[in-house]
Parts: C-alpha cells; structure tokens; sequence
C-alpha cells in the first residue's frame, strides 16, 4: 500500500476528519432553529400590535376564542369580507396560523419577505397549486392551524356567499377539527376594491369545531351544509353584537 493511499485510509477513518461536515450540518439546524424562533417571536409581536391597533381604532370584539384548540392541527374556515380578513382572525388567536398567498404577492421582495416570516404557504394558482396543497397538509398534519376562506372570494355585498368544495380532501386527509369563524363589519369597513379603512365596529366570532369523526362518513354536500349553517349563525351572533354596541 503506498503512502498516499495509507494517507487517505487513516483521514477517511478518522473521526475528527468527519468533523467539519458534521459542524456545517449543526450550524444549519441551529441557524433553522434560531430562525423558527425569530419568526414565532416576529409573529407574536405583531399580533400584540395588531390588537391594540383594532381594539383602538375598529373597537374589535371577539367571541368564542375558546373553541379554538390550544393544540394540534386544525382548519380555520372564515367568511371573506374584506382584505383584512386574515389580519382580523390571526390577532383574534391566540396561536400561530399559517396563512395561504397567491404565488404573485411574493414577487414583491419587501412583501414576500413578510409573507415568509409568517410562514405563509405559496400556492400558485397557474400550476394547480400542489405543491402548496402538499405543503398545507404537511402542516395539518404535524399540528399547525390553517387559515381558508372557502367562499373563494371576498363578499360583493356583506352577505355569506355559497362555500366552495376546494378544502374538503385536504380536511378528509388530515381528519383535523373544521372551526367555523364569522367575520362582521369588515365589509363596512373596507368594501371590495376599496383603498380606505373606515374606523366601523367589528366582531369576529368562532364556533365549535366540527371534529373528524363528525364528518368522516359525511358526503361533501353535507360537510358544506354543516359549516354554512354555523356560519350563517355566527354571523347573526356576531351582527347583534355590533348592533347592541358591543
């Protein structure tokens, strides 16, 4: 055996040679680790702005935080009235969400750097958005909160419009908690294609989780009645509220 191959025998069987890869490869998940906290702390803090914010200037109230669970995944479905609408259930939580933005916001650097931070999950609407699908059940699955609006579309007019299927095999595949949320007085206070933020009361109310094994053997006509109806009771909660002044 020659002295260059010896050389190469004693360096491969060599622990310490092993040892800067093992290094680069602990520095990765301390720098993944450090990073996973920022965007929790980054997240809680703008939550706690957010709410002094709304309280102050929309006198927000919320009802029913209690049905959201303190643990593991679950599916947030909320009626869509405004551009603010994720703004308005996320500071309502009192745990992280995990978001859904088109794949075009995030060609804007500034925006798309907020987007991430938030650990939104991109779904390009061009191609299908699998992979963003794969990526929010990946989600459910390892116990996050995700947020949809399955109506699709924000309200041209205030009221409740007909639920889209779109969340139904995802919600099947991940047989996690389906939480009814009803949003109202974000319509008044910015319409569709409005630009302004009129200072209008808001309520947010959530409603009692339609559980797994609930749905399970349910068709998908009868998921979407379930949820509409809670919806459409929650948003009446929710209107006396602002009519009574809170």
């Amino acid at each position: 055996m020659t002295d260059q191959a010896l050389t190469t025998q004693e360096e491969s069987s060599d622990p310490a040679s092993k040892k800067p890869s093992r290094s680069k490869e602990d520095r990765t998940r301390a720098e993944s680790k450090i990073s996973f906290y920022l965007r929790r702390a980054f997240y809680r803090v703008m939550r706690m702005v957010a709410r002094v914010v709304f309280i102050l200037w929309f006198r927000i109230r919320v009802e029913g935080r209690h049905h959201v669970p303190l643990e593991g995944g679950g599916m947030l479905l909320s009626t869509h009235q405004s551009g603010i609408d994720p703004i308005l259930v996320g500071l309502a939580c009192n745990r992280n969400l995990n978001f859904l933005a088109r794949s075009t916001l995030f060609k804007n650097p500034a925006f798309s750097f907020l987007l991430r931070i938030l650990d939104s999950i991109q779904i390009d609407r061009e191609r299908g958005g699998l992979s963003g699908l794969r990526e929010m059940l990946s989600r459910l699955r390892s116990g996050e909160l995700v947020l949809l609006f399955p109506e699709g579309t924000r309200t041209a007019d205030g009221s409740i419009g007909t639920l889209k299927p779109g969340f139904l095999p995802i919600a099947k595949r991940s047989e996690v908690p389906l939480i009814p949320v009803a949003i109202v007085g974000a319509f008044e206070c910015m319409p569709k294609g409005s630009r302004w933020l009129f200072p209008l009361p808001i309520a947010v109310v959530f409603g009692k989780p339609l559980l797994a094994q609930e749905y399970r053997e349910l068709t998908e006509q009868q998921i979407i009645e379930s949820i509409s109806g809670s919806l459409s009771l929650l948003y009446d909660r929710g209107k006396n509220r602002i009519e009574q002044n809170f």
